[in-house]
């Protein structure tokens, strides 16, 4: 259980600064599937990235279970983040230097994953494990991000705009795989998108508007990648 009270974040100093998290209280049970949905500047990339550890909140407390994110040094909450999360952005943040195949390993090789390759495979970049990111188009790119945060095989995994890159026939396959791993492992999806047919496939949709939520609905019944609209 992630459990969230009272978030606030602003940015700026003094007279100009700006506050984008007024107050926000949410809980994830694990295992959940939780879409963040609102306009540019309603807060829920600013949420992601303090729920996820990135930045730390002016106030408020995100705990998961007994740990409490605020109490950690720098050093141990990079530790957390290595060992429980995993990062899927719009930024594809690959290494340059490294191949696909050993871009993505690096990820595997953080839980002793040996069965990385598969993960290569599933997100449809078969022959193509020895190119570098260079060599690669924005969408293949996505996908190499995608294979590297999975193989990593984390407790929960955030995402901002996934197939923001992407056609739709990848995205569709990307967020299947997504989908169909996280009902086999369990773990819990914290995802931000503006795209309101992708939270169709979400357990729960909570929506923001200038930093506060707005509405929490559930979906009784969420639709797979192929049967959202696009």
């Amino acid at each position: 259980m992630i459990r969230i009270e009272k978030i606030q974040k602003s940015y700026g100093e003094g007279g100009s600064s700006f506050p984008v998290l007024r107050g926000v209280s949410l809980e994830i049970p694990k295992g959940d599937f939780l879409v963040l949905l609102g306009a540019s500047g309603s807060g829920k990339t600013t949420l992601l990235n303090v729920i996820s550890g990135l930045e730390r909140p002016d106030g408020g407390s995100v705990r998961y279970g007994s740990e409490e994110l605020g109490h950690l040094s720098d050093a141990e909450l990079t530790r957390f983040r290595r060992d429980h999360i995993g990062f899927i952005f719009q930024q594809y943040y690959l290494l340059p230097g490294l191949t696909v195949e050993k871009n993505v390993k690096m990820g595997a090789d953080l839980s002793g994953n040996k069965e990385y390759r598969k993960i290569i495979e599933a997100v449809g970049l078969m022959g193509k494990e020895k190119k570098y990111p260079h060599e690669l188009s924005g969408g293949e790119q996505q996908r190499v991000s995608v294979a590297r945060a999975l193989a990593k095989k984390p407790e929960v995994l955030f995402l901002d705009e996934p197939t923001g890159a992407l056609d739709e026939e990848t995205g569709r396959q990307v967020l299947d795989y997504i989908d169909r791993l996280q009902k086999e492992g369990g773990f819990t999806i914290v995802m931000v998108t503006h795209n309101a047919n992708i939270a169709d496939m979400a357990h729960r949709v909570v929506r923001l508007n200038s930093g506060r939520i707005v509405e929490t609905y559930q979906n009784k019944t969420p639709k797979g990648a192929y049967e959202i609209g696009w």
